[in-house]
């Protein structure tokens, strides 16, 4: 009995494969990762991102230029002050009364006390 049951079991599963016709097999799609929406929106913030960084980048680099220039202009300021100063001491260096008087008396003029003027503020 046991070998009947066997063939009565391959003669249906022999029958099933027959009588069931094979379905076609259908196409499977792959998934997409992004859809095309989500492609745009990641595009537009990627461009958003780099402009961002290129305006970025070139403030910087302007406010750098700036504060060099500025560094510049105080050097020039610290050299025109020490030339200022130099000078207004050379100025009362020049200016004392024994040169002048000794100037003076080289260019043959000669000091009249009773010609002197005496001002006041």
């Amino acid at each position: 009995m046991t070998n009947l049951a066997r063939q009565l079991r391959q003669e249906q599963r022999e029958q099933q494969t027959i009588k069931a016709p094979k379905a076609p097999k259908k196409k499977v799609q792959q998934k997409r990762w992004f859809s095309p929406g989500e492609k745009i929106l990641g595009i537009t913030f990627g461009a958003l991102v780099c402009f961002g960084s290129i305006h970025i980048i070139s403030n910087q680099a302007s406010i750098y230029e700036l504060n060099a220039e500025i560094q510049d202009t105080k050097e020039m300021i610290r050299e025109q002050q020490k030339s200022n100063s130099d000078l207004s001491i050379q100025v009362s260096e020049l200016s004392q009364y024994d040169r002048i008087k000794e100037k003076a008396r080289k260019l043959g003029l000669e000091l009249n006390d009773q010609n002197v003027k005496v001002v006041q503020d």
